[in-house]
């Protein structure tokens, strides 16, 4: 495994490696990001993985400086994974003094954590512009918990036609359920105990679905309802939207999964967590025969059959 800081140093290891699995990620590795490399090595002859805990996508007062790092914890995870090139750049290695260009993408940025974090987006829009031209990747891979961030990048290479497969890949759990991310490490003990009840509020609505349920308002109720059982949660925001344009919607289509996504503190901790709702057998049917053909379902940000894991 070769790691390297600079562009220059990237440009010549990147060389001719065959088609290229892309994983970036700011660090502090944990078994979500290794399955995201794992997902990038079944798929490619390559894969490139870059650290880089990118300034302009926080906001003021949030955590940058107590950000969890820990750089030779992560190599060693990557060397296990059998990572062919790993780019750890500066803050000067990806933005050059005087660099004052951003990139926006407008609309899908505007609601949930884009309405709640200003210029979260900008910046990581302008982050994954600049990694995606020095590592040149054939397919770039993200998680789904981040789930509107996969909306933004989708959008992004859409728009300015990078010449990459954006892929998205299933949440990795906890086995009570957790989301796996870097900042569960800020939770206390007890905190930590309580904080599964995000996904159990999602499989509230998820199980209200199945019960026949398809008005927004019922199926935010009863993840609300789950969330109220937890006093030390402080709820942000319960969302039903559009998987593609994160819409609100007063009422879910037929064999078209919608994206239930919340946002809550714990403490001084900021928890995401998201979930398209399966579709049940008859939405399925119902929705064939509406369209004359079969539903694709492939990819991670549509819905998973009814018998599916939602972990």
């Amino acid at each position: 495994m070769r790691v390297v800081t600079t562009r220059d140093e990237l440009a010549r290891a990147r060389g001719d490696l065959g088609t290229v699995g892309f994983v970036p990620t700011m660090g502090y590795l944990h078994d979500g990001h290794l399955s995201l490399v794992r997902a990038a090595r079944r798929a490619n002859d390559s894969v490139v993985v870059s650290i880089f805990v990118n300034p302009t996508q926080f906001d003021p007062g949030e955590d940058l400086d107590s950000y969890p790092r820990d750089l030779d914890r992560d190599l060693a995870m990557l060397e296990a994974e059998g990572v062919d090139l790993v780019w750890t750049p500066r803050v000067e290695d990806v933005y050059p003094p005087g660099s004052s260009t951003r990139v926006t993408v407008g609309g899908v940025t505007d609601v949930l954590e884009g309405a709640r974090r200003p210029g979260h987006f900008d910046g990581v829009a302008t982050v994954c512009t600049i990694l995606f031209r020095a590592v040149r990747p054939t397919r770039a891979y993200f998680g789904q918990k981040d789930a509107q961030q996969t909306v933004v990048i989708r959008r992004l290479v859409r728009d300015l036609a990078l010449g990459l497969e954006v892929c998205v890949e299933p949440i990795r759990r906890e086995p009570d359920g957790l989301a796996m991310s870097s900042r569960n490490t800020y939770l206390s003990t007890a905190e930590r105990a309580v904080a599964p009840v995000l996904h159990r509020a999602l499989l509230a609505a998820q199980e209200a679905y199945a019960a026949g349920h398809r008005q927004a308002s019922d199926l935010l109720e009863a993840a609300h309802a789950v969330l109220a059982t937890e006093p030390a949660v402080a709820v942000e925001y319960v969302s039903l939207a559009d998987p593609d344009t994160l819409a609100e919607l007063d009422e879910v289509d037929p064999g078209r999964g919608p994206l239930v996504s919340l946002a809550a503190r714990l403490g001084r901790t900021r928890l995401i967590d998201s979930l398209v709702l399966a579709p049940t057998a008859a939405d399925l049917r119902d929705s064939s025969r509406s369209s004359g053909q079969n539903p694709k379902i492939c990819d991670p940000r549509e819905p998973a059959p009814a018998d599916a894991d939602l972990g």
